[in-house]
């Protein structure tokens, strides 16, 4: 009797194991199915997908000012609930990789800059999308993996107070923030080592380096935490001249009165900011429609906040700026070198 019962127990257990495995199996396919199915009724099955699930959860590192915009015209158009969870890139990074190793799976759609994209891809925490509208984006908004893809641009551009610092004295090279005129007048982000990775990189390395050295020990550099701090800062004053500012920051700032300006030395600094879908997406159709979303609507609504865009259909006046856009690989690979370096030569040399 014993035996019997110990007999029929293993068998339960091993049904239990295999239903729940069908399930599994049953549930993955359902994802891949939202994320890679392309015939002509995608947008019809995403939409109705999307409507069952209810709701997706968003991690993102963009402002919550900035995304609120966002969210709010993706959740008027589609009835879909957004749950938003917002830190930095790094806290992002590391949330979803911890999660990721505890096998708990929470995010639907990341959206961060490239870099940490990147980071993500290389965990393995995503996977590609084959939308259809990748093919009206531009050419560098497509890593050649494709699990991740950028939605707008970050242009690092020079924003000065209007009021402290004459259009005819702003340098017109990296070279001319030599000049003593500068002393107490320069700020710059406290953590942004990619874009002087580019910069240098730009210059030749031993020149920039040098440069940079030289810039900080004759006219010091205030250093700051945030580049909506260093666009505020240049607005009141505190700061006449912010070397890695935001061009949509400074732009919103002008537009409501604010006495800032922006203007680059050539070529500015490109940082793409993308949007990807999480490998195991609890909402896959509701994951895919937002990505989809942020791709097109978005891109609208992107570039009334000043943004550029990088789907082709939605063109700005930045596009046609000289641009260096971030090689967002290589500053991974190197980004313990350039972190060193930009503290060694920028941060903790502050005055």
């Amino acid at each position: 009797m014993t035996s019997l019962s110990q007999s029929n127990i293993r068998k339960t257990f091993a049904i239990a194991a295999i239903a729940a495995g069908l399930f599994i199996l049953s549930g993955f396919a359902g994802a891949q199915d939202a994320i890679s199915y392309q015939g002509p009724d995608r947008q019809q099955r995403l939409l109705e997908g999307a409507k069952k699930e209810g709701e997706l959860q968003l991690y993102t590192s963009t402002p919550a000012d900035e995304i609120a915009v966002l969210i709010t015209a993706f959740e008027k158009k589609y009835g879909i609930k957004v749950k938003l969870w917002r830190s930095g890139s790094d806290m992002v990074v590391q949330r979803l990789v911890s999660e990721g190793r505890a096998r708990r799976f929470e995010a639907d759609v990341i959206e961060a800059d490239g870099t940490n994209l990147e980071a993500l891809y290389r965990e393995q925490l995503l996977q590609e999308v084959r939308s259809p509208n990748l093919a009206d984006l531009i050419p560098q908004a497509i890593p050649p993996h494709r699990q991740w893809v950028a939605a707008r641009v970050n242009i690092f551009t020079l924003a000065y107070n209007t009021k402290l610092v004459a259009k005819s004295d702003l340098p017109k090279t990296w070279s001319d923030l030599l000049d003593p005129k500068w002393k107490g007048k320069l700020g710059i982000e406290a953590a942004d080592a990619d874009w002087f990775a580019t910069i240098v990189g730009e210059l030749g390395e031993a020149k920039g380096l040098k440069l940079f050295r030289d810039i900080v020990a004759t006219n010091g550099v205030s250093v700051r935490k945030g580049h909506t701090l260093l666009a505020n800062l240049v607005a009141s004053g505190e700061v006449p001249l912010g070397l890695t500012v935001h061009n949509f920051k400074a732009e919103q700032f002008k537009r409501n009165g604010a006495p800032i300006d922006w203007f680059i030395i050539p070529p500015a600094v490109a940082q793409l900011n993308g949007i990807a879908v999480s490998r195991n997406p609890p909402h896959p159709n509701a994951a895919v429609l937002f990505y989809d979303f942020m791709l097109t609507d978005g891109q609208t609504i992107l570039a009334q906040h000043d943004y550029m865009t990088t789907n082709k259909k939605f063109p700005t006046p930045l596009s046609k700026l000289p641009l260096k856009f971030m090689d967002h690989k290589t500053v991974l690979d190197e980004t313990d070198k350039w972190n060193k370096l930009y503290q060694d030569i920028i941060v903790k040399q502050t005055k």
